[in-house]
């Protein structure tokens, strides 16, 4: 089986066909939903959050096969993600593509997680530390997209799970983080913060 790096590629990885366009709907369905697996699976092992469609990515070559995804190709794959909500056009042109391994809500979630194993419940911290605090280690936030994070703290905040305030400089933003878990809930956290 061929690896790039640590990661073990798929079968279909050496089968020349599948790097380029099926014509057959059922064949390309088939296509499109292997990539599609194979674009998350190694985005998430190699916390890989943007793909430039017009950039250099190790999975849209093999040159073991010699073989290279064709720009129409990379785009279908990367549209089939957007279609589900696994990935996001960060731009009109469609020439970068947020990937995201785990929707918003799973964020979320794993955020709330994390502070409850922690217990970091009704405690302040700073996005930084989210994405690169000693607690963050060894958890799949260490070294997380900041722009993710934010739309996921924006979701939890929405949700009434944290506020969210801006630090005293410019780069530092603060959170709260006052999860619920009384009759009181976020707003006697705001309450605090008045």
């Amino acid at each position: 089986m061929q690896k790039l790096g640590d990661f073990k590629l798929p079968n279909f990885f050496n089968y020349p066909p599948y790097f380029t366009l099926q014509p057959v709907r059922d064949t390309r369905d088939k296509q499109v939903q292997l990539w599609k697996e194979l674009i998350l699976d190694y985005c998430r092992a190699q916390k890989i959050f943007v793909i430039g469609l017009e950039e250099e990515f190790p999975l849209f070559s093999n040159p073991v096969i010699e073989r290279t995804l064709s720009h129409e190709a990379r785009e279908a794959f990367l549209s089939a993600l957007v279609s589900e909500g696994r990935a996001e056009w960060m731009d009109k042109g469609h020439k970068k593509c947020l990937i995201l391994w785990h929707r918003i809500q799973d964020w979320a979630d794993l955020i709330l997680q994390f502070v409850r194993e922690n217990g970091l419940e009704d405690s302040v911290m700073t996005v930084e530390e989210i994405r690169s605090g000693t607690e963050s280690r060894g958890t799949e936030l260490l070294g997380m997209d900041r722009t993710v994070l934010m739309r996921a703290l924006k979701h939890l905040e929405h949700k009434g799970k944290l506020a969210i305030f801006k630090g005293t400089s410019t780069d530092d933003e603060g959170m709260v983080l006052a999860f619920p878990l009384s009759e009181h809930g976020i707003s006697d956290a705001n309450k605090l913060n008045a």
